[in-house]
């Protein structure tokens, strides 16, 4: 479904931040991408996004090579993407920007739907603006809502258990469960959380540039989990069991 080959993305002044990086994340699964702070996984998100364009390799979605498309290309072509601190949007209200993810106005049964999956009540939020009113809490869920409403063949989720509260982190676990059952497109999660490493079909670890460990979640999670394990670059510390 999607492979990445060779990629590398540079700063303006030369440093490398992403250093040849091959990953592949197959149709119906849910990935988790894990590894030290800076060590490169929120600009590999982005680079898949197309927020950021790769300094070179080549990035294939569905056998078509899409390296060279910005972000709205990249949407058109069925790629979404949860930002780690979402973007506020003064006088758009909740139905709007769910009606435009969704590319249809919505009834309020189907939002009240969408918005119940990450613990909202719709009659409360529907007619709210997403602006600075909203607490990162209620922010984060209403875009992880538009991400569900978009449905599309791969949903990419930067961290999305920061700044969410215990209780909403628990429903988004639950969300990505039932994707997980339900998938016809594939799930990549940047996130360092012990609960959502458990439900990941493969767990990819990103440090200093490059994926140092990759393989199924059942075999890569005990590694990161022990003390030093065979991953010296992600240490135990750095999986963390509450939101």
């Amino acid at each position: 479904m999607l492979k990445l080959e060779n990629i590398t993305w540079d700063l303006p002044d030369g440093e490398g931040i992403l250093k040849g990086v091959d990953l592949a994340v197959p149709a119906g699964k849910l990935v988790v991408v894990t590894g030290p702070n800076g060590g490169g996984k929120t600009t590999l998100a982005k680079i898949i996004a197309g927020l950021e364009i790769p300094t070179s390799g080549r990035i294939l979605f569905d056998g078509r090579d899409i390296t060279n498309l910005d972000v709205t290309e990249r949407a058109k072509a069925g790629v979404s993407y949860a930002f780690q601190q979402p973007v506020r949007f003064k006088g758009l209200t909740v139905r709007d920007l769910i009606g435009l993810a969704a590319g249809s106005a919505l009834s309020e049964d189907s939002l009240c739907g969408i918005l119940s999956r990450v613990g909202l009540c719709a009659r409360e939020y529907i007619d709210r603006e997403v602006d600075g009113s909203l607490s990162g809490g209620e922010i984060k869920r209403i875009e992880i809502a538009s991400v569900l409403a978009r449905g599309t063949r791969l949903s990419i989720f930067d961290e999305p258990e920061a700044g969410i509260d215990l209780w909403s982190f628990t429903s988004l676990i639950d969300v990505f469960k039932e994707l997980r059952e339900k998938l016809s497109g594939s799930l990549l999660v940047i996130s360092h959380q012990e609960r959502i490493l458990e439900i990941a079909d493969e767990i990819v670890v990103v440090a200093d540039g490059r994926v140092t460990a990759q393989g199924p979640g059942s075999e890569i999670l005990p590694t990161l989990l022990s003390e030093g394990g065979s991953c010296p670059s992600c240490p135990a510390a750095s999986i963390r069991k509450e939101a």
